[in-house]
């Protein structure tokens, strides 16, 4: 029995060792999903951050088996696995938010920032 292949977008970031953590992030990404496709990465301005370093953003567009629980899970795992924590200190090692699910929509707010939206027309 074949199981059902989802359609996912994933938001990656980091403000900390960026370049290095978003290489980690996309190696992790390219071995638990299928068909990964990435966009190119976009330095922006820290929004909401105690930290003044700038952000690299870039958007994952792939598909998986994972259902939508399983998914926002094993994103959880590869953020703390690359060095993610919730202190209050503002490093954000790597940052992985399901922005889209078939055809569901998450992180609402995130869609309307400049970079998503730009990054999108790559996909």
């Amino acid at each position: 029995m074949n199981q059902k292949e989802h359609q996912v977008i994933i938001s990656l970031a980091s403000n900390y060792n960026q370049e290095a953590n978003m290489v980690a992030a996309r190696e992790q990404l390219k071995q638990l999903l299928k068909e990964v496709c990435f966009t190119s990465s976009i330095w922006t301005e820290p929004i909401h951050s105690i930290r003044q370093e700038q952000y690299l953003n870039q958007l994952c567009k792939a598909k998986t088996s994972f259902s939508f629980n399983l998914l926002e899970e094993v994103l959880k795992e590869v953020e703390k696995r690359l060095g993610r924590t919730h202190n209050e200190d503002g490093i954000v090692a790597i940052d992985l938010d399901l922005l889209a699910y078939d055809d569901e929509r998450y992180h609402l707010r995130d869609w309307d920032r400049n970079y998503v939206k730009d990054l999108l027309n790559e996909l």
